[in-house]
């Protein structure tokens, strides 16, 4: 029962509780939240004071999570679809009908081809239990396809891989001691509070703050220096800056000889990238970059804090690898104040091979499908090196049809009548409006699970604070179920979701002390490259990856133009990027109200010269298109643009969109240059006023 009838019924004292859990979504702060509970009603959910990182605050948007939780829409039976694919026609049956019926069709599937059957998940849940155990288990012993699992990270954690050994890097909480802070593709205010609070710190106690980012965004406002570059172009800038840093004799000669590798083929493409060159390739003033390379040359201890957004273009791992290369230049590795920070989570010592048990996978390993070209890959017929057609889909964690690139593809796939579709879902996404079967599961107040981070180093556990709303299961109970309906007797599908969370660490982490803390702080060095140390093969900073060049790739990192560069495409002469709504995240509380009430509406932020010369005015209905689709929104003319690029902010669900589509109708399929990710920063379109507004 939500808390609002509660609050119309007379009801005794109540009998109160506060519950340690951890925050599960897709974002590096990873918070351990204490949540309030009266009467077996979640009434509060707020930052646990005692963990150093959250130290009791919360983001807008989890502090919300109750109204996530108690939503009038939520999903609280499985629902059998009644009408065509993507009415959102649903009709409640039982649990025991769903699932029976679930395993009979994917029973039938898999005795006469298991890789038409494909799981599609993502970071919907970030807990070790209910995004990346049971069901792993499941899909493996059912010999179905693999999913290269790349929409959001996997470019910049291939570039961490090949230069400093794995994702890893300096310990968030020592920004607060830097005395020059680089936030470098990141809005951090909005993204990352708890990183932004440290650099508060710092630049209360005197340190200069630089945002690089191609939109003005709340975090540029608060920094001493915006560096508005085009989307696409951060390894040319960081070239510039290793050319300054080499002219100036700004470097570290003894670090470089110990402890890193490919010097002199790095410091020969550094000198070919003179500041002019890069300034005319990213659009800025020269003065701007030789000032930069001077500030981060000549200022110790200097720290970079680099995020997703930056990778996400054709050139994005290179661009990660050039940055990721210049703590090493510095020296800046020496101080526990310095060096870089993208990713945290190759910190942890996750037993992976426990929780997904891979071993339960046929002798021939299955095929493997990349997520982020789902919508080729549902459109495709069976084709030698394909394999055979999807036919099953099962999804969880994740919102393929608003999220995934090129979304016309990705409707037109899940259309398909002859394609068996099951989603695991709180509420009818637009994914879950095209699938056969929405199964209820539970939120992160309802199971118990274990959380790593990407940007800090304690170990999280989540306790159940209430009993599951309605019928809802958690994931990991849900494929329990199916395994068992399947006839799976192996003695790993019984593990229980305690059980999977005891799994996750093995002795690596104190249990005892996350069931009586809430969380466990890693072990680790305060300044882990002071002295190399990197887990390379080398055991050095790799500027040269001899493993890039055993691919036939570059083994140095450089600046490779957008797959869609401007200028080679009159049509379409404005380059678009597509950051998050600071109140949602990705497709997630997109229809909590009091949060979609700030965000408004979905808007395109249009430069006053870009706007006055399509005769767009603020407010307008306008139709951003290309070859691959259209998607209408309000445009809002605005300095967050540069002139030349459009900032279409998302991710909003399809159907609130003006014309049922989203931003994602015109941004593509192609890869990144390094791990297989998506480039959705990669993208020119061509916006006009709508004639009729929608």
């Amino acid at each position: 029962m939500p808390p609002s009838s509660i609050a119309n019924t007379p009801q005794p004292a109540p009998i109160q509780a506060q519950v340690r859990g951890a925050c599960p979504h897709d974002c590096p702060d990873t918070c351990a939240l204490i949540t309030t509970v009266e009467n077996g009603v979640a009434t509060r959910v707020q930052g646990n004071p005692e963990h150093p990182h959250t130290d009791g605050v919360l983001c807008a948007k989890v502090s919300k999570y109750t109204e996530r939780s108690y939503h009038p829409e939520r999903i609280l039976t499985p629902l059998k679809r009644t009408g065509p694919k993507g009415s959102g026609q649903f009709a409640p049956v039982g649990w025991d009908e769903a699932l029976a019926d679930i395993a009979q069709r994917l029973q039938s599937i898999a005795a006469r081809a298991p890789e038409a059957i494909l799981p599609y998940s993502y970071a919907g849940t970030m807990g070790l239990v209910q995004g990346e155990s049971m069901d792993r288990r499941f899909f493996h012993r059912l010999g179905a396809s693999q999913l290269d699992r790349t929409i959001c990270a996997s470019a910049g954690a291939e570039a961490l891989v090949q230069t400093l050994g794995g994702k890893l890097g300096m310990k968030v909480e020592f920004f607060a001691e830097s005395r020059l802070i680089l936030i470098w593709g990141s809005n951090s205010i909005g993204s990352n509070l708890h990183f932004w609070r440290y650099a508060q710190q710092a630049k209360r106690n005197g340190a200069r703050l630089v945002c690089i980012d191609p939109r003005k965004t709340e975090t540029a406002d608060k920094c001493h220096e915006h560096i508005q570059l085009r989307p696409g172009t951060d390894a040319a800038l960081a070239l510039a800056l290793m050319h300054e840093l080499i002219q100036n004799d700004w470097l570290d000669p003894d670090y470089i000889t110990q402890y890193t590798l490919g010097w002199e083929q790095l410091r020969e493409r550094a000198l070919q990238w003179p500041p002019e060159r890069a300034a005319e390739i990213c659009g800025v003033p020269v003065e701007q970059i030789r000032q930069l390379a001077k500030d981060y040359g000549t200022t110790q201890p200097a720290a970079i804090r680099l995020n997703y957004g930056m990778q996400r273009v054709r050139g994005g791992g290179n661009a990660v690898r050039a940055v990721a290369c210049l703590p090493a230049l510095t020296g800046a590795w020496r101080h526990r104040a310095g060096g870089m920070l993208l990713s945290s989570s190759g910190q942890f010592p996750v037993q992976r091979g426990v929780l997904q048990r891979p071993d339960l996978m046929p002798e021939r390993t299955p095929r493997t499908l990349n997520m982020v070209q789902i919508g080729d890959d549902l459109l495709r017929d069976t084709a030698p090196g394909f394999g055979p057609r999807v036919e099953a889909l099962v999804v969880y964690n994740s919102n393929p049809v608003a999220v995934a690139p090129e979304s016309g593809k990705v409707v037109r796939g899940f259309a398909r009548e002859d394609l068996f579709t099951v989603v695991l879902e709180h509420f009818r996404t637009d994914t879950a409006d095209y699938a056969d079967y929405i199964l209820p599961a539970t939120t992160q107040l309802e199971h118990r699970d274990v959380h790593l981070a990407y940007g800090h180093t304690d170990v999280l556990l989540n306790r159940p604070a209430i009993a599951p709303v309605g019928q809802a299961r958690s994931n990991a109970q849900i494929f329990r179920d199916l395994a068992a309906r399947m006839g799976f007797t192996e003695p790993c599908f019984a593990d229980s979701d305690e059980a999977l969370c005891r799994q996750a660490f093995g002795d690596a982490v104190d249990y005892a002390l996350l069931e009586t803390q809430g969380f466990a702080t890693l072990a680790l060095p305060d300044a882990p490259f002071s002295e190399g140390g990197f887990p390379t093969p080398s055991g050095k900073c790799e500027f040269f990856s001899a493993r890039l060049a055993a691919q036939g790739l570059d083994g140095l990192p450089d600046h490779l133009p957008n797959h869609e560069l401007q200028g080679t495409d009159a049509r379409y002469p404005l380059a678009m990027i597509s950051p998050p709504a600071r109140n949602f995240l990705n497709s997630t509380f997109v229809n909590v109200q009091s949060l979609r009430a700030i965000e408004g509406r979905p808007v395109l932020e249009m430069h006053p010269d870009d706007a006055a010369a399509r005769g767009i005015a603020d407010g307008a209905v306008v139709r951003v298109f290309n070859d691959r689709g259209s998607y209408q929104c309000h445009a809002t003319v605005s300095r967050r643009a540069r002139p030349g690029v459009v900032n279409g902010l998302g991710v909003w669900w399809r159907k609130l969109g003006l014309d049922g589509t989203n931003v994602n109708e015109v941004t593509s399929q192609a890869l990144t240059d390094l791990g297989r990710a998506p480039t959705f920063y990669d993208c020119l379109v061509e916006v006009e006023a709508c004639a009729v507004p929608a």
